[in-house]
């Protein structure tokens, strides 16, 4: 049996939170290996990194999520009981629900809600002397989503419950400061919100559309045939609603690409294919979560190292997203990469890997492709605008990433549709 090697302090998850997405990728390189053993909060953990490693992690004979995910994640960014801490059947019968919602005719009709409300923030920001971009596109996701959904959003309460659901994901990587007790009295906000609206849904006292996803996961019935509790209910709505906000960064760091890439602004609103590879180098290179976890379902040896049951398992996110064995030149943005280079379920991971019915690749990177698109849409053919100097500096040890200015723009002006010229866009700097 080969032995495993290790990194070599007695706890290693205060350099997990210094280092962030490079904690795994770092070790890798220096102990010359795809995996090496740790320890975070004094638990026994292995570290895989690469393709390899992510066509073993996603093996289910081998690997269970029960357990897997740190306390401080589920009372933060997944919530309790929800569908990414499940396994087997109930697993899959959980994943049904969210993949009977990923239908094509609903992510074309979240993507036509975010272009309305991208309308109506666009007008709103010629008023207004800066837009703090990130923000301002997770509020549209917000409201796009929350109409998606019909789930009934008061225009009054939008920036509080934006608040919460952007905190939730920003307490992610926080630790135990500020931002984890943060993220965690929000989500407590915002199970509250959302139980409410479940219970007077099933009470017959609020009405809203059956096919919508409001509605279809307060009426699921479980691998057990029974109503998921409140709470349950409440954090696989959030599970819905969540991400799409999430979403923002993406967009955000699409911008910031458009603006230290301006060679391809002419021809992303009239090449499709480009379009396409553009979008998912923004989702390798900008890849804001550092990894995935898992336990060991039962003893197994993988190329000569010993699996011991029960042991948490972390997949490299980050690091197998910029594998040299898989990307040339993997840490710089190349926006027509995925038009020369081949991606598969395993090199390319941002949102997990593997397939999406029954594993635990995220059903959420349909929806997430087509509202970057959208908004690359409106950044180049509905708006121009300036990126005034800022600090638009990335600390990649963060998690999750986004630029620290969470990049500002002026001087925005509104684009009559079908009038618009490709060629225009960002101004630049005066």
């Amino acid at each position: 049996m080969t032995t495993i090697p290790r990194d070599g302090k007695l706890d290693s998850s205060l350099s997990l939170l210094r280092e962030g997405n490079h904690f795994i990728p770092r070790r890798c390189q220096r102990l010359r290996s795809d995996i090496f053993q740790t320890r975070l909060l004094f638990e026994p953990t292995l570290c895989l990194h690469g393709e390899a490693a992510a066509r073993l992690f996603y093996d289910q004979s081998r690997f269970t999520r029960e357990g897997a995910a740190p306390g401080m994640l589920k009372k933060t960014l997944f919530g309790e009981g929800g569908v990414q801490g499940l396994d087997g059947e109930a697993h899959r019968i959980r994943k049904q629900l969210f993949m009977s919602l990923m239908t094509a005719a609903n992510i074309r009709e979240l993507a036509e809600l975010a272009t309305e409300e991208w309308r109506v923030a666009i007008d709103a920001w010629q008023r207004r002397d800066q837009v703090v971009f990130f923000h301002a596109v997770q509020e549209i996701h917000l409201r796009a989503a929350c109409r998606w959904a019909d789930l009934p959003l008061c225009e009054a309460e939008v920036v509080k419950h934006c608040a919460d659901i952007a905190a939730m994901i920003d307490g992610a990587g926080g630790g135990v400061g500020w931002r984890y007790w943060r993220a965690r009295r929000a989500r407590i906000r915002s199970e509250a919100w959302i139980g409410d609206l479940v219970e007077r849904i099933r009470a017959g006292r609020l009405e809203v559309d059956k096919e919508r996803a409001l509605s279809r996961v307060c009426w699921h019935q479980d691998a057990d045939g029974q109503l998921l509790d409140t709470q349950t209910a409440a954090v696989e709505v959030l599970n819905l609603i969540r991400p799409t906000v999430a979403i923002a960064r993406y967009v955000t760091f699409a911008a910031l690409a458009l603006h230290e890439h301006p060679e391809w602004r002419q021809s992303l609103p009239t090449d499709a294919a480009l379009l396409d590879a553009f979008v998912q180098e923004v989702r390798r290179y900008y890849s804001f979560f550092p990894f995935l976890a898992a336990r060991v379902r039962a003893d197994f040896t993988w190329q000569g190292y010993h699996f011991p049951r029960g042991t948490r398992v972390l997949l490299d996110l980050f690091g197998t997203n910029r594998d040299p064995r898989s990307w040339r030149e993997p840490d710089t943005f190349q926006g027509d990469r995925f038009l020369r280079e081949a991606a598969n379920a395993y090199n390319f991971i941002p949102q997990g890997g593997d397939e999406h019915a029954t594993h635990h690749r995220c059903p959420g990177e349909w929806f997430t492709e087509a509202l970057i698109k959208v908004a690359i849409e409106q950044l180049l053919t509905r708006m121009r605008y300036r990126v005034p100097s800022q600090a638009l500096d990335i600390d990649w040890s963060r998690t999750p990433i986004i630029p620290t200015s969470r990049f500002v723009i002026d001087q925005v002006q509104a684009l009559p549709y079908g009038q618009a010229d490709p060629t225009t866009g960002e101004m630049q700097e005066s």
